[in-house]
């Protein structure tokens, strides 16, 4: 019951489904029990200039929130910061401007509310960070109870492979077993970990906002994906906003590893909306968590229509601003772009295998 393990990733992709059944019912390493594979679609990134379908969107019926395939508006979840760094709650939809490769659109829809979120715990399960998971583990479940009664969380827990410990709930005693089925061991396949994740948000999740919240120690070393394509990746899918929490401190990693890990962890968060913390010890990882709470109960969601036609391939590149005298200069925080041809979800689903 595995998750991205290089064997089966390649198994996969060559379409040899009898072999992979071999494959993982021979694997010598058997995951907790209750543990549960996520089979996802793990095609080479697509060229941006490859038309696909138009995204989902959600919209709530009486059943919760659910997706309609044949809505075409960009949204964008976006935390505003004054010039001192402090959070902005009190602006309007007068006061943000939209513009998509550099030409201004029109906002069609404004929403500054607690919105319920589609939560992905995804925890570096490495042999590094065996000592540092109780407080990990108290931190991420300290946000889950900061947050919405409505939000549901799923947990993934990763080394040189993935396993989703606990699928979604909004249980915090659930999420609690699944942050500890600890097996602390081998690589760190954070990129592998990240796409996985991100599409079993898109395809899987049920609240109008998704949120990866990624806590890892080390640099990725066994991933079967690169940095720009996991980005690449996530932005296709209008993927969820990423808030990384890199415990690059300790003598475990030498400087260039220190520099690669930061740079990479920066770069997951920035280009999709999202921030990197980097604690310079266990201690902060509280202050951290309840930071990110904050950060995405307080957060705007703002819509519109692009100007471009939706069969126009190509990453767009959107840019965020706000201004409101009595906060001086604001500060817009959002995802980068998105790829309009490839914003469809990506089908992942649960299988068991006995």
């Amino acid at each position: 019951m595995r998750l991205c393990n290089n064997a089966a990733l390649a198994l996969f992709l060559a379409g040899a489904a009898a072999i992979l059944t071999a494959q993982q019912s021979s694997a010598p390493a058997a995951p907790p029990p209750s543990a549960a594979p996520l089979t996802v679609d793990h095609d080479p990134v697509r060229s941006p200039d490859v038309e696909t379908p138009a995204p989902p969107a959600l919209h709530k019926d009486s059943g919760g929130y659910v997706f309609h395939a044949d809505v075409e508006e960009v949204v964008l979840n976006c935390t505003v910061l004054d010039d001192h760094n402090h959070l902005v709650p009190d602006l309007k939809k007068d006061d943000f401007q939209i513009s998509e490769d550099g030409v201004q659109q029109r906002l069609i829809s404004f929403q500054h509310t607690d919105l319920p979120v589609s939560i992905a715990l995804v925890v570096d399960n490495s042999g590094s960070m065996s000592r540092k998971r109780p407080s990990v583990n108290k931190s991420a479940l300290d946000l889950v109870q900061a947050s919405n009664p409505q939000d549901e969380a799923f947990v993934v827990n990763f080394s040189d492979e993935a396993f989703i410990d606990q699928e979604f709930t909004s249980d915090v005693n659930k999420l609690r077993e699944g942050l500890g089925h600890l097996e602390s061991r081998g690589g760190t396949a954070l990129y592998d970990a990240v796409v996985a994740s991100a599409d079993k948000l898109v395809a899987d999740g049920k609240r109008p906002k998704q949120v990866l919240i990624l806590i890892t120690d080390g640099e990725d070393n066994a991933s079967q994906l690169g940095l720009e394509q996991t980005i690449h990746r996530v932005q296709q899918l209008s993927g969820p906003v990423i808030y990384s929490i890199g415990l690059l401190f300790g003598d475990e990693m030498s400087r260039s590893e220190v520099r690669h890990a930061h740079r990479a962890l920066e770069m997951l968060s920035t280009e999709t909306g999202g921030m990197a913390f980097f604690p310079k010890s266990i201690e902060q990882i509280d202050q951290i968590a309840a930071e990110v709470a904050r950060d995405i109960r307080t957060q705007y969601t703002l819509g519109y229509h692009s100007t471009k036609p939706t069969t126009e391939p190509g990453f767009r590149r959107v840019a965020v601003t706000a201004e409101d005298k009595s906060h001086g200069k604001l500060n817009v925080r959002t995802r980068t772009g998105y790829y309009p041809a490839a914003r469809a979800a990506k089908k992942s689903s649960a299988q068991s295998h006995n």
